[in-house]
């Protein structure tokens, strides 16, 4: 009977933590793709002459900035 509860009760608080690191890593990696990747891309494009698309992704990711941060 201990041993069942046990595994309940195991369960139910390693759960909880695998829940909350797949939330932390999930915030983790937008805050690495929006501050690193992003302006990284977008330097390569401008460098490799793709101007043409690095500007609209840019509009693009900054009206969608504004309008969540609204």
């Amino acid at each position: 009977m201990f041993t069942l509860l046990f595994f309940v009760l195991f369960f139910m608080v390693f759960g909880k933590m695998i829940g909350f690191a797949f939330r932390a890593t999930w915030g983790l990696t937008k805050i690495l793709f929006s501050v690193v990747f992003l302006p990284l891309i977008l330097i390569g494009l401008v460098f490799g002459g793709l101007l043409y698309i690095a500007f609209p992704v840019l509009l693009v990711v900054g009206l969608v900035s504004l309008i969540a941060n609204a």
